[in-house]
């Protein structure tokens, strides 16, 4: 069969997966399911048939284009794809810690947020969890570094005293560098002075 699939960049991994489930044949198909947080990427299919768009969750589309996309009943999508789904790996989870100006002191909603952080490593049995330290734009760019890299050491530390010492925790810090709200030098805003934790 010619033709080829071009996946948008939010359902690659779902669309791929079902993609390789599917047996060969005319009638394989590829279906879209919701990433999960619920959002809905899109996927092109492109043959002599002309060009199908499928962009809407539990849709699906014939491998060679010819049909227009048409809805898979979430029984068929589990009878046909549900090895593959059982089949992917467990995403990460992403969480943001914020501090208070110049230090490395957890604001009062963060401290609220530490237990949810441990009951989801838990509950995943996570082997790898990574913390990554951030500061706003005041002071140096040196100073910064540091400071985000206390900031992360930190937090580290509270989670193995709350009983992460088994797990690897990787620390590191990007200081200024990445600023989850773009300023110009010099501006206090308290959004960038955070740690991001992956949990893996």
């Amino acid at each position: 069969m010619k033709g080829f699939c071009t996946i948008g960049r939010i359902a690659a991994v779902v669309a791929m997966a079902l993609w390789l489930g599917a047996c060969a044949g005319p009638s394989s198909y590829i279906v879209l399911l919701p990433n999960p947080d619920g959002t809905v990427g899109s996927v092109i299919v492109k043959s002599q048939h002309g060009e199908q768009v499928v962009s809407k969750a539990d849709q699906g589309v014939l491998l060679d284009g010819s049909k227009a996309p048409f809805d898979v009943p979430k029984a068929q999508i589990t009878q046909d794809f549900g090895a593959a789904i059982a089949a992917r790996p467990i995403l990460p989870e992403h969480y943001m810690l914020f501090f208070d100006l110049g230090n490395s002191n957890l604001t009062a909603a963060s401290k609220k947020e530490l237990p949810v952080i441990l009951d989801r490593v838990r509950a995943r049995k996570s082997a790898d969890i990574s913390v990554i330290g951030h500061t706003d734009t005041l002071d140096t760019a040196s100073s910064n570094y540091l400071l985000g890299l206390k900031r992360a050491q930190a937090i580290a530390d509270q989670l193995r005293q709350l009983g992460l010492d088994h797990i690897n925790i990787s620390v590191e810090s990007q200081g200024l560098t990445n600023l989850l709200v773009p300023t110009p030098m010099g501006v206090a805003e308290p959004r960038n002075r955070r740690v991001e934790i992956t949990i893996r």
